[in-house]
């Protein structure tokens, strides 16, 4: 291995050593409902969702009711993205025109997202428009990350908790890991991965003139928000076909 090579896997090292012990002390305190820095921008919306979902974010559900809230919200993003997926052809944001995909292809793929398996079965830039990628795939990045980590905010109350105490709030720790976790992340890396040549853009495409003289159409989208979450949720599926192989979504040894 180069040196290089080596000097990339230090980096990689050390930047999850280093961050690893604050971002876990902030997420403790978001999963307790204990105040946070990002309070007086995302409490407001934290409230409103409560409100307009009726939830109670103090009221703990037992390991249950937690279980079910998490599997009708999981079903309901299946659904939701499946109708996606096969509707695709009339949404809108589908410039190519591509159409709704099959139903065994769409069943595959909102599958894997909701389940952040995110195994792929088909070339992104090739079959989905921006808005299956952006209002199907990314919303699924982020909630199906949101879910495996609400999962082991309950297991850790589990051992902790008190016989009939509960192990918290399913849609309060959605909610919460979405919005003050998630988001604030994804926004910060998709602006650091903008400024380092990922494409951001509602354009499906650019024209552009090749060494020879001939013209060339490259696929664009929304790539460094997708990236971003794709980055922090663990996400395997990507906006292109060769995934992070693709030079728009991994242009250097930085990114």
């Amino acid at each position: 291995m180069t040196i290089q090579g080596w000097a990339e896997i230090a980096l990689t090292l050390g930047l999850a050593c280093l961050l690893g012990w604050p971002i876990g002390i902030y997420m403790s305190r978001v999963w307790n409902g204990e105040r946070t820095w990002l309070d007086p921008v995302l409490k407001p919306v934290e409230a409103a969702f409560y409100r307009a979902s009726g939830v109670d974010p103090a009221r703990s559900q037992g390991w249950l009711g937690y279980a079910g809230a998490l599997l009708a919200f999981n079903l309901t993003g299946f659904l939701l993205l499946y109708a996606i997926l096969r509707l695709q052809g009339g949404l809108p944001l589908n410039p190519q025109g591509f159409d709704g995909l099959s139903p065994h292809l769409a069943f595959n793929s909102a599958v894997s997202f909701v389940t952040n398996t995110n195994w792929q079965s088909y070339g992104g830039e090739t079959t989905l428009s921006a808005f299956s990628q952006m209002v199907g795939l990314t919303t699924q990045n982020f909630v199906s990350a949101a879910t495996g980590a609400t999962i082991a905010a309950a297991l850790a109350r589990a051992f902790v908790a008190n016989r009939g105490q509960g192990v918290g709030n399913f849609w309060a720790d959605l909610v919460r890991t979405t919005l003050y976790v998630l988001l604030p992340l994804s926004f910060v890396l998709a602006i650091v991965l903008v400024g380092l040549g990922l494409p951001q853009t509602l354009s499906a495409s650019a024209t552009a003139t090749t060494l020879e003289g001939g013209q060339q159409t490259l696929s664009l989208f929304q790539t460094a928000s997708q990236v971003a979450i794709k980055q922090l949720g663990i996400n395997g599926g990507g906006v292109f076909n060769a995934n992070a192989a693709h030079p728009f979504e991994n242009p250097s040894p930085l990114t």
